[in-house]
């Protein structure tokens, strides 16, 4: 199904109360990464450092538990504030990002996003070509999000397929991360597609990341990320997506 995320403010849920019990902490998790395992299955993501990196958008007045629409993760900037997700999911509202965010915890704090940049082709038309945005997030007690769970970096140019890359994403209907390691195959000459199961509604937004640490991809693009769960697409980051990367990193 499309991984549209519904419109912020639509659950009655308090979600402001839980920010304020919330600490940023810079404590590591003890459980070291695993292999990738076969390749085009999808399993719950182990709650690691690396995988502190990607968390759960939340939209104003969603709860921590089951609020969740989109997936987003940090990458590097001078700034040390900057996330990465589809395009479609920065429709506008309050949002919040929780990295590392698992079963209703967010143990690296709930970060207020300050500021979102899409393409003027996404804003314009909803180019399918152009899903992909990025969004700063407020620091915490002059901390920033990077400062805590460190960053993948943002990569254009790869060659579609090149190597495997990780898919890590949370479905809507769950309270955990789910994963999948897998081949990107050439849809188009501006989109690429990934075989792996179960990536739903939610899972929008969700990093591809090869194994150098860099994000190759972001889960949406074609029909905003797939209309069915087993077949998810990106869109080729190429210069577009660079130019926005600059922009939103305060290089330009």
């Amino acid at each position: 199904m499309n991984r549209i995320p519904r419109l912020p403010g639509n659950r009655r849920h308090a979600f402001f109360g839980a920010l304020v019990l919330l600490a940023v902490t810079t404590s590591s998790v003890s459980a070291a990464d695993g292999g990738p395992g076969p390749l085009g299955v999808t399993t719950v993501a182990k709650a690691t450092m690396a995988g502190a990196k990607v968390g759960a958008l939340f939209g104003a007045g969603d709860s921590l538990e089951g609020g969740h629409f989109c997936t987003a993760s940090v990458v590097h900037s001078p700034r040390g504030d900057l996330i990465v997700t589809a395009a479609h999911c920065l429709s506008g509202g309050t949002m919040w990002f929780a990295p590392g965010y698992r079963e209703g915890r967010a143990p690296y704090g709930v970060w207020k996003v300050t500021r979102t940049f899409v393409d003027d082709a996404w804003s314009g038309d909803e180019d399918e070509d152009s899903d992909v945005g990025f969004a700063t997030l407020e620091s915490i007690g002059g901390v920033d999000v990077e400062d805590v769970v460190e960053a993948n970096r943002f990569v254009t140019g790869r060659a579609t397929g090149a190597t495997a890359v990780t898919v890590t994403g949370y479905p809507d209907s769950e309270e955990t991360p789910i994963t999948c390691t897998n081949k990107p195959a050439v849809l188009s000459s501006t989109q690429q597609s990934i075989d792996c199961p179960g990536f739903t509604s939610g899972t929008s937004g969700s990093p591809w990341v090869n194994a150098d640490g860099e994000v190759v991809g972001v889960l949406g693009g074609h029909e905003q990320g797939g209309s069915t769960p087993d077949v998810s697409y990106s869109v080729v980051l190429g210069d577009e997506a660079a130019d926005l990367y600059r922009a939103a990193s305060g290089l330009q």
